[in-house]
């Protein structure tokens, strides 16, 4: 065969290696697998993993990670069902490299030299369960974790969603003290589900697109202590002491009526 027609014979060898999950065997007895094939998209970008990524936040959140231009290696960590959503997220035709990882034993691997950990993972609340008694469950989720990235990378950026988000952050700043890496600049809470909220609701208020409305919201991230900002609202208007206290009352709470409408939906 000459060099034209072996070198057809090798791509016709790789190609049929993506296609069938099983090891293509080409003429010249060299095994050709998944585990050969020439990977690109991982020389540059960001290394990010995702600890949690199996979860209801975890999995649409690795398909925009996959998705984004800046990332080039994406690890997806979970104590379940990370195979799964692994194969599924690395089937997107874009340049990330995707890699799973399962169980705590994988947590060193999971970790070891990103740039970026976000980490969703915990168990969501359930009716009848307080922000308390998450915290009580995610507190110890979170610090193990971050333990993990202490020992990993403890140059890493860490990105919290964890609920209760106001008290997880403070639990992961207390492990990184402890261990002598805290950067209060790599460090970061993140949640905009209270001010999503607020925009929808205030929009249906005033009969406007929510993508037009900007409502500003402060204090925590529960109840009483979520404080929405209705005077500060753009584009600027004015609300009665009624669509005041119903909105104020519903920003509040829009967590808990997700809770609960779960609950019935499933009972």
């Amino acid at each position: 065969m000459n060099s034209n027609g072996e070198a057809q014979h090798q791509r016709i060898a790789r190609i049929s290696a993506h296609l069938n999950p099983s090891n293509y065997t080409m003429e010249q007895g060299t095994v050709l697998g998944r585990i050969n094939c020439r990977s690109k998209g991982g020389a540059s970008g960001f290394k990010v993993a995702i600890l949690g990524a199996a979860g209801g936040i975890g999995q649409p959140l690795a398909m925009l990670m996959k998705m984004n231009p800046l990332v080039s290696v994406l690890h997806l960590y979970d104590v379940v069902n990370t195979p799964g959503v692994t194969a599924d997220i690395s089937h997107m035709d874009t340049g990330a490299v995707v890699r799973g990882f399962l169980g705590p034993r994988q947590l060193e691997n999971a970790l070891t030299g990103m740039d970026l950990v976000i980490i969703p993972a915990g168990v969501p609340r359930k009716p009848g369960m307080t922000r308390d008694d998450l915290f009580n469950i995610n507190a110890g989720i979170v610090k193990t974790l971050c333990e993990g990235i202490v020992e990993c990378c403890p140059g890493a950026i860490v990105n919290l969603i964890s609920n209760p988000v106001n008290s997880t952050v403070p639990i992961a700043a207390e492990v990184f003290k402890m261990a002598g890496t805290f950067d209060p600049k790599k460090l970061m809470g993140v949640t905009m589900l209270d001010v999503v909220r607020a925009n929808t609701f205030v929009a249906e208020v005033l009969g406007l697109d929510p993508r037009e409305v900007n409502v500003p919201v402060v204090g925590g991230h529960a109840g009483v202590t979520i404080l929405p900002l209705l005077s500060q609202v753009k584009p600027q208007c004015s609300f009665t002491p009624e669509e005041i206290g119903y909105l104020t009352a519903r920003i509040q709470n829009g967590g808990t009526e997700v809770v609960e409408v779960r609950n019935l939906c499933c009972a």
